[in-house]
């Protein structure tokens, strides 16, 4: 009897261990690269902004079509203008137990236009916030001037320039969330965001672990969050994982719930019938891209600011090959400076790239008119011979290195007498590189931040952070500034044609020559359900998912 006693109390912890682990299970998922900062002035990558995401509320959040919903702001009133919203926030407490105040929005936005980051931008150049503008510029180091105020710990109050129709979607982006004064100022200097001890939250998780630029990191589900009773998940164990091969066997091994594959693993998942059933493809919103410097200090001295030679470039490239044979997830070849299916007109309902042969004449695969540019720009430029590098990240998947090599094998091809040399680094290296001027070509991406054309066309600016080639074209300036802050910021339509015609020359000059916009195949282990994939801002949310 005792020993039967003993084998039922041990069946019986089994029992309650095993149901603990079911109830307590995490989703692993899978990142593409390493988290370098949780800090909202100084991530820039997707991945970043999804794990601050799950921790933070904004003012604003996403639903399941992308629409801006209520958040810390339960609701807004907008001025008859359309130059002033005020926010009204709800009771939401820190991780700490600090109360969420107004005052935190106020805090966090100051410091974005005083550390002027590489998302300042999105307060002056596309928030038109009144003041970000002369304090991001350093024209005064009064952040009191920045058009934002809390009258209250309730109220939060924001002040534009000029009216910015798509306002409200800015606010789930991360540069626009809010940061606790006091324990911020509580820490030594640089070091928010680096650990769990360094960094609240107010959102549906809690940051559990984590080390900037290791390969794991997970998160924990809030119990105080306002919105508590919507999260099922337990929690997200994340798990860098540099190529495709080991992302299917992570997933076959049932060591990733979520992953992302591409290439030959695609096509291997759609033909076995264990894996198609899990197979999910979504778009990814990034557009990849070449970018060429043009600047004496690099491309033979400067040579790439001609506009033939990059025109001879764009053009030799076969596009569908890249997605075909290389990518292979459902990426589609894009021949338009704004990429498709993220931005569509709201008086039309019409996609802004929808038509890819509009600027055919500029953009495509055609190796007799490349070379016809490139014979130019030899006559132009005086010489036969050419060599540039391109860089390229080594760890933003593996299909990435496959779609250089075959960048390299065309336009060689199709322009003798050209030659690039291929040069893999991390993506830390690479936007280090281009950020500071120190390339020739680089095979890089841009996702969009918000749905409107303006967050791929804001990029070609004068010295705007982001135009790592550093193209200069006063009609394009006046264009862009009319579509922002004057002529056009009314009048809708008007603004999309303009920013068409913007478009134009970027392409006419070959700025960039765009290549594919990224979807995403993923797996999905049987159980789990609703995470929301968007291809603006945040590409993955997990506030419905729930874990059978």
């Amino acid at each position: 009897m005792k020993k039967l006693c003993v084998m039922l109390m041990l069946a019986v912890f089994a029992f309650c261990a095993v149901s603990g682990m079911a109830e307590d299970r995490y989703l692993g998922v899978m990142l593409g690269t390493n988290v370098m900062s949780l800090d909202t002035n100084l991530a820039t990558d997707g991945d970043s902004f999804e794990v601050i995401a799950n921790c933070i509320d904004g003012l604003l959040q996403m639903d399941a079509d992308g629409a801006a919903v209520p958040a810390i702001a339960e609701s807004y009133d907008l001025s008859a203008d359309g130059l002033t919203y005020t926010f009204h926030l709800r009771d939401t407490k820190w991780s700490n137990g600090d109360p969420v105040t107004a005052n935190d929005f106020v805090f966090a936005w100051r410091r974005i236009a005083k550390e002027a980051g590489e998302y300042a931008y999105m307060l002056d150049e596309i928030g038109n916030i009144k003041g970000a503008a002369e304090i991001i510029s350093k024209k005064t180091d009064d952040l009191t001037t920045l058009g934002v105020s809390a009258p209250d710990d309730k109220t939060f109050v924001v002040e534009l320039n000029v009216p910015v129709s798509f306002f409200p979607s800015l606010m789930y982006f991360p540069t626009f969330y809010p940061i606790n004064e006091k324990f911020y100022s509580s820490l030594e200097e640089g070091t928010y965001g680096t650990s769990p001890a360094t960094f609240l939250s107010n959102g549906a998780f809690i940051l559990e672990d984590y080390t900037p630029g290791t390969a794991n990191l997970s998160v924990k589900k809030n119990a105080d969050y306002w919105d508590a009773a919507r999260v099922q998940l337990a929690g997200i164990k994340y798990q860098v994982v540099g190529s495709s091969d080991n992302a299917l066997t992570a997933f076959r091994t049932g060591a990733l719930d979520v992953v992302m594959i591409s290439g030959n693993q695609v096509a291997a998942a759609e033909k076995d019938a264990s894996l198609a059933q899990n197979l999910k493809v979504t778009g990814a919103g990034y557009m990849w891209y070449l970018s060429f410097s043009q600047t004496e200090k690099n491309a033979q001295g400067g040579k790439l600011a001609n506009a033939n030679l990059r025109l001879a470039i764009t053009n030799a490239i076969d596009r569908d090959n890249l997605v075909d044979n290389y990518v292979m997830d459902g990426s589609l070849a894009t021949y338009t400076a704004v990429p498709p299916q993220f931005a569509a007109s709201s008086t039309t309902g019409k996609d802004f790239s929808a038509d890819q042969e509009m600027f055919a004449d500029y953009v495509g695969y055609d190796p007799e008119k490349a070379l016809a540019y490139f014979e130019k720009a030899k006559e132009e430029l005086g010489t036969d011979t050419f060599e540039f590098t391109m860089v390229y990240g080594n760890n933003e998947g593996d299909e990435v290195a496959k779609v250089a090599q075959a960048i390299k094998e065309d336009v060689e091809d199709a322009l003798p007498g050209l030659t690039i040399n291929l040069q893999p680094m991390t993506k830390a290296e690479r936007l280090d590189k281009m950020q500071n001027d120190n390339y020739d070509i680089a095979l890089t991406r841009w996702g969009p931040d918000y749905a409107d054309p303006m967050t791929y066309l804001g990029m070609w600016v004068t010295n705007n952070s982001n135009n790592y080639g550093f193209w200069s074209n006063a009609e394009y300036d006046q264009l862009i500034a009319d579509c922002t802050t004057g002529a056009y910021i009314t009048d809708y339509d008007a603004r999309w044609d303009a920013m068409y015609k913007a478009e134009t020359l970027v392409l006419q000059e070959a700025v960039i020559a765009p290549l594919y916009t990224k979807a995403n195949a993923n797996l999905i282990v049987n159980g789990a359900e609703n995470i929301q994939f968007h291809p603006v801002a945040l590409n993955r949310v997990y506030k419905d998912t729930v874990l059978k």
